[in-house]
């Protein structure tokens, strides 16, 4: 028994991968649910717009925070600033005097606006006044949790396609001797690269729609945006996914290797995109982290068109950061699957000349 054990050990000592995975996830989870896992909004970047903006932005209670006022804008300029997502709140102050300010909330900020209500709710004396707001949710008016998850979810099939099929996909052919046999046909690296690819991207696709369609029809989702802007965004995404997968595939000679950088990058993604934790309420010292994935602008781009209807120059900060993430990982994937695949056609061709003259295979098995 001790013998084994010491061999286990051993063994685990050698695997790297394993050893990191073991001591990395419950720091990862610790750092997470420690840290970021908060519901909590202490700010709400407002917009104050109407003829007392100023003098409705003094009055405010200290969680609204003003990003910008306007006293020459109206209602539909509010609107059309929480569509493109310029703000979570807007204060829309009237022209006769004696009504009540109107509190616009974007429900699709579903933990800033219950708080937003909250503190319209409470709002006091501040500074020698008082003021009271009449808030109403545009968007998502119930507040319902599929209207923000559904586009969400999107996401999480197009990462989990993406890297994880991927990565298996291609990992598993290398261990068939199918990269090999590949490598030493008449195929340009970029070609094999495609084709090895194409299948996921598509069986990404048709997942796209069919779980787009299913919460159109059952969890009554709505679109209110552009097919096209949709689409532009999932297919940008999906390439930084697919980029993904095959750099793990290019680092790791089993599945079970795979499978264990995948959960590492699969992880963040999920835990810090703001998915399930909004991004503003994370400490600083973890909110970083959910800048440099790209779920977290996927999520900005599924969430803004659907059921915003934000238009594509909203959504251009988003759109930026995915097409940098994209050439970035994309063009990394493509150099590691050309440099792996030398090998495997020097191999290849190896094989093929020992098969076809026993004699120099046997030399060059005897030279190796």
């Amino acid at each position: 028994m001790w013998a084994i054990t010491v061999k286990e050990l051993l063994q685990l000592k050698r695997d790297k991968r394993t050893l990191a995975m073991m001591f990395m996830l419950p720091f990862v989870f610790l750092i997470v649910f420690g840290y970021a896992a908060s519901f909590d909004v202490k700010e709400i970047s407002t917009l104050v717009v109407g003829p007392h903006a100023a003098q409705a932005e003094a009055l405010l209670p200290e969680q609204f925070k003003v990003v910008a006022t306007d006293a020459q804008g109206d209602r539909d300029d509010a609107v059309e600033a929480l569509r493109r997502g310029e703000a979570i709140a807007a204060v829309v102050t009237p022209k006769e005097p004696g009504t009540r300010p109107q509190l616009l909330l974007d429900g699709t900020e579903l933990f800033a606006t219950q708080a937003a209500e909250i503190a319209a709710a409470d709002a006091g004396p501040a500074s020698g006044a008082a003021i009271e707001i009449e808030p109403e949710v545009l968007f998502n008016p119930e507040l319902r949790t599929s209207v923000i998850m559904v586009p969400g979810l999107v996401g999480i099939i197009l990462v989990f396609i993406g890297t994880l099929a991927t990565a298996l996909g291609v990992v598993r052919e290398r261990a068939t001797g199918t990269l090999e046999q590949l490598a030493v046909m008449p195929f340009r690296a970029g070609d094999v690269f495609i084709g090895k690819i194409a299948p996921y991207f598509l069986v990404a696709a048709l997942d796209l729609i069919v779980v787009v369609l299913v919460g159109m029809l059952v969890f009554d989702v709505p679109f209110r945006g552009s097919v096209l802007t949709f689409a532009l965004g999932s297919v940008i995404f999906l390439f930084v996914t697919l980029g993904i997968g095959v750099l793990i595939s290019t680092v790791s000679q089993t599945q079970g290797q795979a499978i264990q950088l995948a959960m590492m990058t699969l992880l963040p993604q999920f835990l810090l995109s703001g998915l399930f934790f909004p991004l503003y309420s994370m400490v600083p010292a973890v909110r970083w982290i959910g800048y440099l994935v790209p779920l977290t602008y996927y999520i900005r781009i599924s969430r803004g068109v659907m059921v915003r209807g934000a238009p594509i120059d909203a959504l251009w900060l988003p759109f930026l950061m995915l097409t940098v993430l994209s050439c970035v990982v994309f063009g990394l994937s493509v150099l590691r699957f050309r440099r792996d695949l030398a090998p495997s056609a020097r191999r290849g061709r190896r094989h093929k000349q020992a098969a076809t003259h026993p004699s120099m295979g046997a030399a060059t098995e005897g030279d190796l």
